[in-house]
């Protein structure tokens, strides 16, 4: 081993130690967690962090004048300021905490196609597109914003090899096409769209334009005032933070359009007997009691992200998937999702005659950790004539050498299962 591998062996090393669970034996052998796009581990940082607020600044935010609801208050709007600059929001943008990717995709469906506040932004007769790449959580709330309002959906499909064309689109594109939704990458087959330019057609076309970015987050930079792009989610537990912690980013034109979802607490400015007047952005949108230590886990879960940069992370967590794929695909009876697949961090496959749940149980035997199943994107699978697979996602903690024993785990479960 050479000077430099050494010295990143060492620094890796060093990374590791910030993550006290992948410091365990399971099932006898080192854990090899590669579930990284379900959910990834916290540092010390972000737990630490947490654990300062609980235990110096904790009290309900925005209604005391006591000294510890104004530190939680500057503590959880440090924390927004902190993921604003993380995902490049620009000064005509303002970033809403959520519980996650799922309910701000909820929060943004629901608001856009209901009327309250004034007239819904979606009517009967417009056009709603989503591609057939997304989560069930980029689907199924514009599958009832449609039947709500009247909408159609359209599915913008893949190819064969599970790719979108920018032409597909242009030809979906229409006058009546209120919003376009698009994964930055599908958690399914690890496929990264060309979510830029296909951002940038449809915002050209007039519609609004929403990007699902949990599995791009914790390694892509994420320029969200460069994109063509009204509305951006993401969740804490996909970039080592908490789970049940997220945002919905937008620009404050969009976010003004949305009825909120949620009544209550923190989020009117008056209220009668019969009638109310709602808050200004972003509390209008973020009733009840926030999740106020898990802002600043989220926030400092940035940080840490930053701390190593994010084209390093990426380029580690690429060469990893570069490997497993370059692994699998020599496999006999192998299939690979999305075999070209860039910039991505998941790789998904298929073994001929071996059901992946067994697949998934021989690896655990061995402590890699993977998640099999239809990950919540029945209709693309079946698009591509597939059913479950086995999938293996990377995270900056994650070494060469547990995707050698990934496949050698895999070669050994096709050994004994077929």
């Amino acid at each position: 081993m050479g000077e430099t591998q050494l010295a990143r062996a060492a620094a890796l090393a060093e990374l590791r130690a910030e993550f006290p669970v992948l410091a365990q034996n399971v099932n006898g052998a080192p854990l090899g967690y590669l579930d990284n796009a379900a959910t990834t581990q916290m540092p010390l940082a972000v737990m630490e962090a947490m654990q300062r607020f609980d235990r110096h600044d904790r009290a309900n935010i925005h209604r005391g004048v006591h000294t510890l609801s104004q530190r939680a208050t500057d503590r959880f709007e440090e924390a927004r300021e902190t993921l604003k600059h993380f995902v490049g929001a620009g000064a005509d943008h303002e970033l809403v905490f959520t519980s996650g990717t799922t309910d701000a995709l909820n929060m943004l469906a629901h608001g856009l196609s209901t009327a309250g506040i004034g007239d819904a932004t979606i009517k009967p007769g417009d056009e709603i597109i989503v591609s057939e790449l997304e989560h069930h959580a980029n689907l199924v709330p514009w599958q009832q914003a449609a039947r709500r309002s009247g909408a159609q959906l359209r599915i913008l499909r893949p190819d064969a090899q599970g790719r979108l064309q920018e032409d597909e689109l242009a030809r979906l594109l229409g006058p009546r096409t209120r919003v376009f939704a698009l994964t930055a990458c599908a958690n399914a087959t690890g496929e990264r769209p060309p979510y830029e330019a296909m951002l940038a057609r449809a915002a050209a076309a007039g519609a609004l334009t929403v990007l699902d970015a949990a599995q791009a987050v914790s390694h892509e930079t994420l320029d969200v005032a460069a994109l063509a792009c009204d509305f951006m989610a993401f969740s804490g537990h996909k970039m080592y933070g908490p789970m049940g912690m997220g945002a919905l980013v937008g620009r404050r034109a969009a976010l003004e359009r949305l009825e909120p979802l949620r009544y209550g607490g923190d989020m009117v400015e008056w209220v009668s007997r019969t009638d109310a007047s709602f808050a200004a952005l972003p509390m209008r949108l973020e009733g009840g009691t926030p999740n106020v230590s898990g802002a600043v886990g989220m926030a400092a879960a940035a940080s840490f992200i930053e701390g190593i940069g994010r084209e390093r992370i990426d380029a580690h967590v690429t060469a990893l998937r570069a490997q497993a794929a370059a692994g699998l695909a020599a496999m006999r009876g192998v299939t690979l999702m999305s075999p070209e697949a860039h910039r991505s961090a998941i790789v998904s496959f298929v073994t001929d005659g071996v059901h992946p749940h067994d697949v998934g149980t021989l690896l655990d035997a061995r402590g890699i950790a993977v998640r099999t199943g239809l990950h919540c994107a029945h209709p693309l699978l079946e698009y591509l004539g597939f059913g479950p697979t086995t999938r293996a996602s990377f995270a900056v903690y994650n070494t060469h050498d547990e995707v050698e024993r990934l496949l050698a785990g895999v070669t050994h479960a096709l050994e004994v299962l077929r």
